[in-house]
């Protein structure tokens, strides 16, 4: 039976999904992700092979797992932000930004928006099972509600201007990915590049 690393089985499994979090950002900084075994991971996380098969029954399932954990607080927020119904569209987007943007500061997060991801992104689920889809839900109804109320301009396609809007986004991540320090810069000129384009007048 594999040794506890905590108090409890659920301290322990936290711990784990951690450790593999880290053990696959340390990989990815090293080689191509396809280029990253099960072995790898299992040696860098200091686990058995035959352990990390609880958790992954391979990398893809492994990376689908640990991206949909990491970006359950952020699905959890931005929904919230985005149903503040009584606050102003802008407002709202401006937040959504702000919360989209820290989770590039999480270490489990981070494989995901740097250079040479393809592949990496490739292995999330398609459709309502992806993370990064629910968010662009979300804001899509901000999007639509703001037009509605006349606060945002009347886009033509706000499906393709959100789409638009995402790959600022993860110019944003990556640029926070590379410097850190560069967290609060980016956040403000994202905010104003989402602003800019919804924004009557501008």
């Amino acid at each position: 039976m594999p040794r506890i690393r905590a108090a409890s089985i659920e301290e322990h499994h936290e711990q784990v999904w951690a450790d593999l979090a880290e053990a696959l950002r340390q990989l990815l900084l090293e080689r191509d992700y396809d280029a990253i075994t099960m072995g790898h991971i299992a040696a860098r996380a200091g686990l058995a092979r035959n352990t990390l098969y609880n958790y992954g029954r391979d990398k893809h399932a492994l990376v689908r797992a640990l991206v949909e954990r990491a970006s359950e607080p952020m699905l959890e927020r931005v929904a919230a932000i985005a149903g503040r119904s009584a606050d102003p569209a802008g407002e709202r987007m401006v937040a959504i930004v702000a919360a989209v943007l820290e989770v590039s500061t999480d270490p489990a997060m981070q494989p995901m928006f740097r250079p040479g991801s393809g592949p990496l992104v490739d292995a999330v689920p398609k459709g309502p099972g992806n993370p990064f889809n629910a968010i662009v839900a979300e804001v899509e109804a901000v999007v639509r509600d703001g037009i509605a109320r006349g606060e945002f301009r009347a886009v033509a396609d706000v499906t393709l201007t959100v789409e638009l809007l995402s790959g600022a986004m993860r110019a944003g991540a990556e640029r926070i990915g590379r410097d850190p320090a560069a967290f609060l810069a980016t956040v403000a000129a994202a905010q104003y590049i989402v602003l800019a384009t919804l924004s009557p007048g501008r």
